[in-house]
C-alpha cells in the first residue's frame, strides 16, 4: 500500500504500529497483513527516510560519495534488495529535462530548488535540500507455509518452519534504517570540520 503524499501527517506514524503516515494507507497495508498471516505468508515493503536540515558541501565528489556511502550503511541491514534515492529509478523513464533540478530567485532572493529529483545529494555532496531515499525490504523469509527445499542426503523435501511468523518485518526495521543513515552523516560531519579551516579554528578557539 502505497501513501497518498496529499494526505502526508508526520503525527500519524506513532499512532500505527506500521509507522505509515497515512491513516487511510495504514488501515489497507494492516488489513493486506492480516490476510498474509491467515495464508501462513509475508509481504515486504518500502521504507522512506527523509534528512532535513543538513547542510550543504557535506560528502565527497568521487570516492565515498554520500550517496554511496548511505546506500552501503543500508544495503548493510538484512532484508535490504533494493535502494534509491531521490527519483531513483524513476529517473531512467524521464527526459533530462524533466528531471534536471532548475533553480530559483525566490522573492526574498533565497537561491531554491524548483524540484528535488537529485534527492539533495548532487555530484556526491549534499546541496542543502533534503535528502530522500528509500529501502525495499524483502518479505519475510520464516513463513509457516510448506516449502520445498533439500537435505543433506541430496533428497527433495518439504520444509514447514514452526514458531512465531511475523508478516512482515518493515515497521522494525525503520528505526534500524534512521540509526544507520545517523551513523554516516555524523562521520561526515565530523570530516566536514576536519577538512574546513574555519571549522577547526572555531573548534579550537572554544
Amino acid at each position: 500500500m502505497e501513501i497518498d503524499k496529499e494526505k502526508f501527517d508526520r503525527e500519524e506514524i506513532y499512532n500505527n504500529f506500521l509507522a505509515m503516515p497515512d491513516k487511510d494507507a495504514a488501515k489497507r497495508a494492516e488489513e493486506l497483513l492480516y490476510k498474509r498471516k491467515e495464508e501462513n505468508d509475508s509481504t515486504g515493503g518500502v521504507i522512506e527516510c527523509m534528512v532535513e536540515d543538513l547542510p550543504g558541501g557535506v560528502g565527497e565528489p568521487v570516492f565515498e560519495k554520500l550517496d554511496a556511502m548511505l546506500a552501503r550503511a543500508v544495503f548493510s541491514i538484512g532484508a535490504v534488495k533494493g535502494f534509491e534515492i531521490g527519483s531513483g529509478f524513476k529517473a531512467a523513464k524521464m527526459k533530462g529535462s524533466e528531471h534536471n533540478d532548475e533553480y530559483h530567485y525566490d522573492e526574498n532572493g533565497r537561491l531554491i530548488k524548483l524540484t528535488n529529483n537529485a534527492g539533495g545529494i548532487v555530484g556526491g555532496i549534499s546541496d542543502g535540500y533534503p535528502i530522500i531515499f528509500r529501502a525495499a525490504f524483502k518479505p519475510t523469509p520464516s513463513i509457516y507455509a510448506k516449502q520445498k527445499s533439500v537435505n543433506k542426503e541430496g533428497e527433495n523435501v518439504e520444509i514447514q518452519i514452526e514458531g512465531r511468523h511475523d508478516p512482515i518485518i518493515v515497521p522494525r526495521a525503520v528505526i534500524v534504517v534512521e540509526a544507520m543513515t545517523a551513523i554516516t552523516l555524523v562521520d561526515y560531519l565530523f570530516q566536514r570540520i576536519l577538512s574546513r579551516m574555519d571549522l577547526i579554528k572555531k573548534v579550537f578557539n572554544n
